[in-house]
């Protein structure tokens, strides 16, 4: 009986250990109790919004006329400097000659110079393009409209939205002889735009370009 009895303590002390070990969470995580990880609880990144960022990155702003960029070739500070695109889309670069950027991004625009640079001058040239200033990216309003200035341009910008955003026409302006100037393959070239037509659904709007200029003349009547 004795022996039954020290038997029966113990199975009744093992069955208590292994309630206890099973009470401070030492189960296989294969029986579906959690595991505790470092940091849970605070917050994670989430992944879309870093896709989102990377993705706005990515749609960099292409060169045109008028815009000013610094080169800088690594080691190399004699072809480092600040230049702008001509109306033709090129710029003078020192050893390059003329080198088309227009169309380009920096990185794009940085390609090319490298190309040039390593054929017969550096063997592994670093080539770097940072835009300074932006001037193809932008729409000049000015002459007889309320606010004349100049605008962000805007992918698909018409003619009637420039004129708006300058705060319409002043109460002098030729509403129907707005001259728009545009500069197509290196040449400028001019053209007559019967705004208060469009208003009135007689003449399709017109869609202005970046770098476009936009004049309103004096109405004589």
């Amino acid at each position: 009986m004795k022996s039954i009895s020290r038997l029966m303590t113990c199975f009744v002390l093992v069955a208590c250990a292994a309630a206890s070990f099973a009470g401070c969470g030492l189960l296989s995580p294969a029986r579906g109790v959690p595991v505790h990880q470092p940091g849970a609880g605070a917050s994670v990144p989430r992944v879309g919004t870093a896709v989102h960022q990377n993705e706005q990155q990515g749609h960099a702003s292409v060169l045109g006329s008028g815009d000013i960029v610094e080169i800088r070739v690594f080691e190399e500070d004699s072809l480092s400097g600040v230049f702008r695109v001509g109306s033709d889309g090129y710029i003078d670069y020192l050893l390059c000659g003329r080198v088309r950027v227009a169309g380009l991004d920096a990185s794009g625009a940085g390609g090319s110079i490298a190309e040039c640079l390593r054929d017969g001058f550096l063997r592994n040239p670093q080539v770097s393009v940072f835009v300074r200033e932006q001037h193809s990216r932008q729409v000049f309003v000015f002459g007889e409209v309320n606010k004349p200035g100049t605008l962000e341009y805007r992918d698909g910008m018409t003619v009637v939205e420039a004129i708006t955003r300058a705060e319409g026409f002043s109460k002098h302006g030729a509403k129907n002889s707005v001259i728009i100037t545009r500069v197509v393959d290196g040449r400028e070239q001019r053209l007559r735009i019967p705004v208060e037509d469009i208003g009135l659904g007689r003449a399709p709007n017109f869609v202005l370009k970046p770098g476009d200029i936009v004049f309103i003349p004096e109405s004589f009547f």
